[in-house]
């Protein structure tokens, strides 16, 4: 098959899967959006990569504005314009797309359909609620109004595309409601590439460069927006602010880190240590360089976003400390998995109080973080993930193929 993945994101999963199935022998090309702001996967070509395989970053006229309304509404459609103009030079047998804008969405699902292709609507997050509650926020006249229109569009795609993979069972009810037959409907869970998260000691060239060797660090790394709080990192630093040998470590850009560095000079916060999104190639390192690794999730976005960072920190041998609904994926993970402590996304007291608990438990740290890696090396086998995604799109293709044949016989029969 000729398969095209495209993940707007440029996250390491969605990467690892085109790896796999160029790997099997399908023609994969694999585009993700290249003026955005957020932690990438591999997606430079590798030497063992197969020469069926290409990557391509989609450019833009300008960096994607993820918060402005006006300049994203423009972006949007010209992403899906590049998008589409990309998978009709591919020519594609089926077509799956990841954490797209939903114009974007809209505009390659119209160019998959178009072309005969199969569309795959791989549903990370419920886009059309996250708007509505932000721009309720922003615009409380309107912004109801405009958060149903893409609530309703995102409805529109799902609902129209030819197979849903979701990542978790939570969506699978809203999906239903959109129209999608449950048939239609394919839960899997999301992971994280093993193989580029090898384990390193916290001594490491990262650590030693930054002069986090010898330090105790709660360390946070990943996007922090608006479905984020990181007021709880403030309160993590201001509690640990007298201890010399503690430093709060975060990784990250945006609307976050600029809260948190003004913050930081404001309450005179030296604990707090601010970096930019790392290279891949680092980030193993970074994260290495925790005794215990932080996400956060506001209360109202865990009906539509699961945070992904968990899963990489699964595969570091770290513990780890969420403030996340306890009803989210992630945080049943992490209960199931016994990886690390999770509370209340509403309650910052117990937040800081499992934050001493495990500074000063080291045996439970350790129990913790091996159990974080068993379960990321029993769970994230990426053979058989491909498999799974392999069959998905095999029955999609199959059932295209029956329709132009049934198609082109009526032709010769009307000729």
């Amino acid at each position: 098959m000729r398969i095209l993945i495209n993940d707007h994101a440029g996250h390491p999963p969605q990467v690892q899967l085109s790896r796999a199935l160029a790997q099997k022998g399908h023609d994969v090309l694999h585009t993700y959006t290249a003026e955005l702001q957020t932690p990438r996967g591999a997606l430079s070509k590798r030497s063992g990569d197969p020469p069926n395989l290409s990557i391509r970053g989609i450019p833009l006229s300008k960096p994607f504005d993820r918060y402005g309304l006006a300049n994203r509404f423009v972006q949007e459609r010209e992403l899906g314009r590049a998008l589409q103009i990309h998978a009709r030079e591919f020519q594609p047998d089926v077509v799956v797309s990841a954490n797209a804008p939903l114009a974007a969405q809209k505009a390659l699902l119209s160019a998959a359909h178009q072309m005969g292709a199969g569309f795959v609507f791989w549903l990370q997050d419920m886009l059309g609620i996250g708007i509505k509650r932000n721009l309720k926020k922003k615009l409380p006249v309107i912004g109801n109004a405009i958060g149903n229109y893409f609530i309703h569009l995102e409805k529109t795609l799902l609902a129209e595309s030819d197979a849903v993979v979701a990542i978790t069972e939570d969506f699978v009810p809203i999906v239903m409601r959109a129209g999608v037959p449950r048939g239609k409907i394919h839960v899997t869970y999301n992971w994280a590439p093993l193989e580029d998260m090898p384990f390193y000691a916290k001594t490491n060239t990262w650590s030693q460069r930054h002069g986090l060797d010898q330090m105790f660090c709660f360390l946070y790394s990943g996007t922090l927006g608006m479905k984020h709080n990181p007021a709880f990192l403030v309160d993590l630093a201001l509690k640990f602010q007298k201890h010399e040998n503690i430093r709060i470590v975060v990784i990250t850009e945006g609307l976050g880190a600029e809260y948190l560095v003004m913050k930081k000079n404001a309450c005179r916060l030296d604990n707090l240590l601010i970096f930019p999104f790392q290279s891949f190639e680092d980030l193993p390192m970074a994260l290495a360089a925790a005794d215990v690794l932080i996400a956060i999730l506001e209360p109202d976005a865990s009906v539509f976003a699961v945070p992904s960072k968990v899963l990489t920190y699964l595969c570091t041998q770290r513990p780890l400390l969420l403030a996340l609904p306890s009803d989210n994926l992630a945080a049943r993970t992490v209960e199931k998995a016994e990886a690390g402590i999770v509370v209340s996304s509403t309650n910052t007291a117990a937040f800081l109080q499992a934050s001493e608990k495990l500074a000063n438990n080291a045996e439970l740290r350790k129990t913790l973080a091996a159990n974080g890696r068993q379960y990321a090396l029993v769970e994230f086998d990426i053979q058989k993930i491909a498999d799974r995604f392999e069959d998905i799109f095999g029955k999609i293709h199959s059932a295209n193929l029956m329709k132009r044949n049934n198609l082109n016989a009526k032709r010769v029969k009307h000729c």
